[in-house]
């Protein structure tokens, strides 16, 4: 290989790996899940018909918005980012991209993102979305240092979504948006909890309050999980029960959400409380696109 060739390889390596950073910033795990949720409440919400024109233009709009903000969170918590080992490798506590790359890409995609839905979809959906920016860069960032209560303010952000979507397919809210969101809602105290008790070693390597302190009789984010799926297990039997799913969703969503729970009471015997919150974060994880599923194929 030539000089010249050399430096052109090298080259589009270095442009490839930057790219694959600024991709990085966006977290493209939690933006897919983002998209997901958001795809399936503009279905729920778009009627007997299913506008994939309106529904890509909210995917793209949600997509800029969701990364940018996302961008941010790792701007603002870069330095904590760089004390644990599991996000030590992220591209601003490893040098990949500058601080200011990271903000200036955060920001322009987040205003971006807004503005199209503002204009191409409407101006509720734009609206929730920038309620999720705000309450996830604002409040559910900053909290986190202080107390592990943010563990249920960052749980609203996360919920939101499929409100995105059915404002994005109807351009008004009803009671069910907000099933959705109560779903998501309670999903993510034990989804987030248990991977809280699973790396808690490292969060307090950063100087993150995810957990509560321990008690005598154990902690209390344990009864927290409990609490929370009991009731999501009865709120997720309410797309049925109002009519907006069919009777092949309320047995599955009622069937994982107890094997959850039969997880979650585990937590209370102390000496496993690893192994035990791992398979509640494992049957979170199946959960959550499984109910989501099921709805949509059995939707009413």
């Amino acid at each position: 290989m030539n000089s010249e060739a050399a430096a052109i390889d090298t080259g589009m390596s270095s442009l490839y790996g930057r790219a694959a950073a600024y991709a990085e910033l966006t977290k493209p795990r939690v933006l897919l899940m983002v998209l997901i949720t958001t795809l399936a409440g503009f279905y729920m919400g778009d009627g007997a018909r299913f506008d994939a024109a309106v529904a890509l233009k909210t995917l793209f709009g949600t997509a800029l918005a969701a990364g940018g903000t996302l961008a941010l969170n790792q701007y603002f918590e870069r330095a904590f980012d760089a004390r644990m080992n599991r996000t030590r490798h992220r591209p601003l506590p490893s040098g990949r991209l500058k601080p200011i790359e990271a903000l200036v890409f955060g920001v322009s995609a987040t205003i971006a993102g807004l503005a199209y839905l503002w204009v191409a979809v409407n101006p509720l959906a734009a609206g929730v979305t920038g309620a999720i920016t705000a309450l996830y860069l604002g409040a559910y960032t900053p909290m986190k240092r202080y107390t592990w209560l943010c563990q249920i303010v960052g749980a609203a952000p996360g919920a939101l979504p499929p409100v995105i979507g059915w404002a994005a397919a109807r351009n008004n809210l009803a009671a069910e948006p907000m099933v959705l969101f109560g779903i998501m809602f309670l999903w993510q105290l034990p989804h987030a909890l248990s991977i809280a008790r699973l790396y808690q070693h490292d969060y307090d390597r950063a100087g993150y309050k995810l957990l509560p302190a321990e008690r005598e009789w154990g902690n209390p984010a344990n009864l927290a999980m409990i609490v929370a799926t009991i009731m999501l297990v009865a709120f997720g039997m309410l797309p049925t029960l109002m009519g907006f799913a069919g009777r092949i969703y309320l047995p599955v969503a009622a069937g994982l959400g107890l094997l959850m729970l039969f997880h979650a009471f585990k937590l209370l015997r102390r000496p496993t409380v690893a192994a035990d919150a791992r398979r509640v974060m494992l049957v979170s994880l199946v959960y959550l696109p499984m109910v989501l599923l099921v709805m949509v194929l059995d939707k009413v």
